[in-house]
């Protein structure tokens, strides 16, 4: 009996211990950008602007709702006029079809704005990934000099204990191997860090926790996988990178959209100028007491009269606002494509910058540093150099290795920067050339 109790305590703690772990999802850069798209609660919200201004477009088409009526006369009225029972009904002139147009504006400038923020979210979502990955990789190479510091300690013990060096470079291995430690223990908590500001950009309100695959920088550098063009691709000019992105860039659409939107108030706000129409019409009678000839008289009766008639104000303050409004918008449209220009421009020399601090990484640094540090252990161990020689050479190696990682992560990071100037994700540089 004991045992069949303890066997269900042990059932309930696991399925409680399941029950709370999260799913963890380790995703490519592709999978992610999906997930946000698919889960991101800001985008959600977004969307429903959409959705809203949608709806406006059937509020602003609107007729107006008629009035019913009824006259019942009473004292000396009430035996000379007939009783009047109607509905009447006010009707706008050229104004329904000035407002819907206006709804309908504002309905493409929320697709505008909405297609922006997904494309925003796009890019964020890179820039996580990006710094997660390279995180991961400066937390690698430092355990990789942890593992070689603590070999070095090993190999400086033994030379100690022959008596081929002294006491001292056990000391110098161990305050090193010390200081790395720490450099550790701060490169995890960096992860985590990245790791959290990752799943804070995809914002998936289900209990999942994404997390990038385990591949890190390296010499391999699966561009293709980072959706970044290889470091020795060619890069066309300036001036048709700029042609290019004033096409695409979504700002420059919203802002002519707002222009649009600015005319089309201009047009409604004018037209409340025009008089609207009121019509009116029902059934009428007069009971025979009533009536000079003793008769059940009835019968219809219509009227029609202006409404709104623009004599004491004309909306001339109002006109004049939606004409600043204009040229407010056209402004405005001008300063983004000025400013556009000049942001392409200095991303895209950036991304020019990274490119040539990469290829010299790769091309000479890397190379060179390698085989320093192999020559170094060697001579150290074969008894030709001193530790303090061989520590200063791996530490060297290590701000190398750590400097090729940044740079790495700079060339992914600007090409993405330079992505969002040109709000378009899927830039093709062949096609520029």
């Amino acid at each position: 009996m004991k045992r069949i109790i303890i066997s269900l305590l042990t059932l309930i703690i696991f399925a409680n211990s399941a029950f709370c772990i999260e799913d963890i999802r380790k995703v490519y850069l592709s999978e992610a950008i999906e997930a946000a798209l698919k889960n991101n609660l800001d985008l959600q919200a977004a969307e429903i602007e959409v959705n809203i201004a949608k709806n406006n477009i059937k509020s602003a088409n609107r007729l107006q709702n008629p009035s019913i009526d009824a006259f019942y006369f009473l004292g000396a009225a009430g035996a000379s006029e007939p009783k009047q029972i109607g509905i009447s009904e006010d009707i706008e002139i050229a104004k329904r079809g000035a407002r819907k147009n206006l709804a309908k504006s504002h309905f493409e400038l929320a697709e505008k704005n909405y297609a922006y923020n997904k494309f925003d979210l796009k890019m964020d979502v890179r820039e996580a990934y990006i710094n997660l990955v390279a995180t991961k990789s400066i937390l690698d190479t430092l355990e990789q000099q942890k593992a070689l510091q603590e070999e070095l300690l090993e190999i400086a013990k033994n030379r100690v204990n022959s008596k081929q060096v002294p006491e001292i470079d056990v000391i110098q291995a161990e305050i090193t191997l010390n200081q790395i430690i720490t450099q550790v223990n701060t490169a995890r908590v960096e992860v985590n860090t990245a790791l959290a500001s990752f799943n804070k950009i995809i914002n998936d309100p289900q209990k999942i926790i994404y997390d990038s695959k385990d591949k890190l920088f390296s010499e391999e550098n699966n561009f293709e996988e980072m959706l970044t063009p290889a470091p020795t691709s060619k890069f066309p000019s300036i001036d048709k990178i700029i042609e290019q992105a004033i096409k695409n860039r979504y700002d420059l659409q919203i802002a002519k959209q707002e222009i649009d939107i600015a005319e089309k108030n201009l047009t409604l706000v004018a037209r409340q100028r025009i008089p609207d129409i009121s019509l009116s019409g029902g059934y009428a009678y007069q009971l025979g007491k009533y009536s000079n000839s003793g008769n059940y008289n009835n019968g219809a009766y219509a009227g029609a009269s202006l409404v709104n008639i623009p004599l004491f104000y004309n909306y001339s303050p109002e006109i004049q606002n939606a004409t600043y409004k204009v040229q407010q918008a056209e402004l405005k449209y001008a300063s983004v494509k000025n400013k556009a220009i000049k942001d392409v421009s200095a991303a895209y020399e950036r991304f020019l910058t990274a490119v040539e601090n990469l290829n010299y990484y790769e091309d000479k640094i890397l190379i060179s540093s390698e085989k320093m540090i192999d020559i170094s252990m060697d001579s150290y161990e074969k008894g030709k150099s001193d530790i303090t020689s061989l520590i200063v050479m791996k530490q060297t190696y290590k701000s190398m290795i750590v400097g090729y990682t940044y740079a790495l992560s700079e060339y992914y990071n600007s090409w993405t920067n330079f992505l969002r100037e040109t709000n378009d994700e899927e830039f093709n540089l062949n096609e520029n050339l």
